[in-house]
């Protein structure tokens, strides 16, 4: 028997203008129903993050947000973007994930080198001019703090670089393309303390030109790094809140075992 109930809810409605938001979003794998009414808004220029134990729904969740769980599962309710609900069959989804980029869990650079890492995308969206590639490349290395490390070995391969540089590396190719949101699915999960810092400093940054959406299992950081977070649990969006009021207050008795280390 479930120990928590799924009707106390406490999810925070923002004022302050949106990034984007969900409306009764559902997720089906078959006739399996993993994701449940999850209605949640993202302010603009602000990292939210989105935790909860593994199997809770949270990376379903995020993938939905620029149709990426098209292919495998049946994704019911609206996603608005633009005053426009991308979760519509006549929606272009390689224009949305123009505007709306992910970073996965573990890097995946391209088999090619830094530089063609940046321009490859921009080549194949109609950006020619090469003074417009190279500041774009600059750009975006300087975005994800990488510049300094690669400048000079822009032609070497991107698979020669270590695991927290290759992260960076996929951070600022997706900054490169200049999308309004930023999904990161537990991007630090494979790094090293050293590493990870230098992605939640690079995300803190990054937060002044982007909406940021980062799940993540570790809890500090989400406490470090994010403005808000919500937390799921079994496929129901729980709590949403300023993260102070999260981690320091929580409404809900679910959040408050999970948060304390008395969740399960």
């Amino acid at each position: 028997m479930e120990k928590y109930s799924f009707e106390e809810t406490n999810i925070l409605k923002l004022s302050r203008k949106l990034a984007m938001e969900t409306e009764n979003l559902q997720v089906f794998y078959g006739a399996n129903h993993a994701m449940f009414d999850a209605s949640l808004q993202f302010p603009k220029n602000r990292i939210t993050a989105l935790i909860g134990a593994s199997g809770s729904g949270k990376s379903t969740y995020l993938r939905c947000l620029n149709r990426m769980n098209d292919r495998i599962s049946t994704v019911k309710g609206k996603i608005i973007y633009q005053d426009t609900d991308i979760n519509q069959k006549s929606i272009n989804v390689y224009e949305v994930r123009k505007h709306i980029s992910m970073v996965f869990q573990r890097p995946n650079p391209f088999a090619k080198s830094i530089r063609e890492n940046i321009t490859f995308a921009l080549k194949e969206h109609g950006i020619k001019d090469k003074e417009i590639l190279a500041e774009r490349v600059e750009s975006s290395l300087r975005s994800a703090a990488l510049w300094d490390e690669v400048k000079d070995d822009l032609d070497k391969s991107a698979l020669a670089l270590s695991g927290g540089q290759a992260q960076r590396l996929c951070i600022a190719r997706s900054v490169a393309m200049q999308p309004d949101v930023l999904l990161l699915d537990e991007p630090a999960s494979a790094l090293d303390p050293i590493s990870t810092a230098k992605i939640e400093e690079t995300l803190q940054n990054l937060r002044e030109k982007y909406t940021i959406i980062i799940v993540t299992h570790n809890m500090q950081q989400a406490s470090r790094i994010a403005d808000y977070t919500a937390f799921f649990h079994m496929g129901h969006v729980l709590e949403y809140d300023k993260t102070n009021n999260i981690f320091t207050n929580p409404k809900i008795k679910a959040t408050e075992d999970y948060i304390s280390g008395n969740f399960g």
